[in-house]
């Protein structure tokens, strides 16, 4: 019951959707109808709004880091382990906006940086380089999500293992549209327009 009770206080801290409140506490209009409509921290910028962008950036990982450091204190290693996945899944799929959410990946760091630091500092380090070789912040995204379960299941073992892989997929299914671009070298570099 305690597992419950925590996966579902995850769920509706994650499926906070920072980007759409900051944006209209802003009067920058309704975030769903700007750029690719995505709830995140890039579409954010999209809106010129730079500290806005940041404030959902950090909010976003913020609400994962949250719930699995509050788990944690109050219920145990594995109440933080199912509070951190619940946040991301409540971020991708947020009951407040028809289940249509963003896309996880600040969402995925932060939880990551709560529940082992190291684990969260190498997933950052990943996106890092792959965003300095490849100019691409989708593809640094998924190189970063792919390569995390490993690194996971090296430094905490399976379980941990298991929640980063699922985490993983998961990244990899909501940016389909970016694979695509991807695959047909049209998905924007970092630092261009369009």
């Amino acid at each position: 019951m305690s597992l419950i009770l925590w996966a579902a206080i995850g769920y509706l801290l994650g499926s906070i959707p920072f980007g759409i409140v900051i944006t209209r506490a802003l009067g920058l209009g309704d975030l769903r109808q700007i750029g690719s409509g995505n709830i995140g921290a890039t579409n954010v910028l999209r809106t010129g709004n730079k500290p806005a962008a940041l404030a959902t950036l950090l909010l976003d990982s913020g609400k994962g880091a949250i719930a699995v450091l509050l788990a944690r204190w109050l219920a145990g290693p594995d109440a933080a382990l199912i509070a951190g996945a619940a946040a991301f899944l409540g971020h991708l799929f947020p009951v407040w906006l028809g289940f249509r959410g963003g896309k996880g990946v600040a969402t995925f760091l932060g939880t990551l940086l709560a529940l082992d630091w190291r684990l969260g500092l190498t997933a950052c380090g990943l996106w890092l380089l792959a965003a300095l070789i490849g100019r691409i912040s989708s593809l640094s995204a998924l190189v970063a999500a792919a390569l995390t379960p490993f690194v996971a299941l090296w430094l905490d073992g399976w379980n941990m293992a298991a929640v980063t892989a699922f985490m993983a997929i998961l990244i990899f299914i909501r940016h389909h549209a970016n694979i695509t671009r991807i695959m047909a070298g049209t998905e924007p570099r970092i630092g261009k327009k369009g």
